[in-house]
């Protein structure tokens, strides 16, 4: 089992990578993660296995390597994890840390989803079917998300900035998600 130190960063072991990102700042005091959202990425979209998701949130990336990542020069973004098609898990803010992966959103009334959210990257597209490991990766990452904070909740990307994205999208598998994680899901909301 995945286990998070009291800083909030998993503990190091096959299978898993830090990539600290600088692309994160303090929770509001008092504000815990109760909320797990559910992302996607592949840059340039569509093309997976390159180093461009962990360069963009290290503020790395070169945008001269394809001509898509010009759109994204000065965009500070980040995630709590990156997880590969092979199931690879990259950290990149401590959970305990306000990671910038939500923007402009909303959760059961509340603004700022990500003062109150843990933030999971997955390589992927929004119609392409995700693979086993990453389910397997989840499956193992969400228990330790679990014991160190007080999720109550998983939504998807599109589910707290509908009409703004859409990510995961209609291939990620939500009942598989909470057969294997044990996070019940409430009915989600239509995007």
């Amino acid at each position: 089992m995945k286990v998070l130190d009291r800083h909030g960063w998993l503990k190091p072991r096959p299978g898993i990578m830090h990539a600290p990102s600088p692309n994160h700042d303090e929770r509001p005091a008092g504000q815990d993660a109760t909320l797990l959202v559910m992302h996607n990425i592949s840059l340039p979209p569509g093309r997976f296995d390159g180093p461009e998701v962990v360069d963009l949130f290290l503020n790395q990336l070169d945008y001269n390597s394809h001509p898509w990542l010009e759109r994204l020069r000065g965009l500070h973004v980040s995630a709590h994890f990156f997880i590969r098609r092979n199931g690879l898990i990259v950290q990149h803010v401590p959970t305990t840390q306000r990671a910038w992966h939500a923007g402009v959103s909303w959760f059961e009334g509340r603004d700022r989803c990500n003062d109150f959210s843990i933030g999971i990257e997955l390589e992927g597209t929004d119609t392409l079917p995700y693979t086993d490991e990453q389910y397997q990766a989840l499956q193992s990452l969400v228990p330790a998300l679990k014991t160190r904070h007080p999720l109550r909740a998983v939504r998807g990307h599109e589910h707290i900035a509908p009409g703004r994205k859409t990510d995961p999208g209609p291939a990620f598998d939500w009942k598989r998600f909470s057969r294997e994680t044990g996070i019940p899901l409430r009915k989600l909301p239509p995007v």
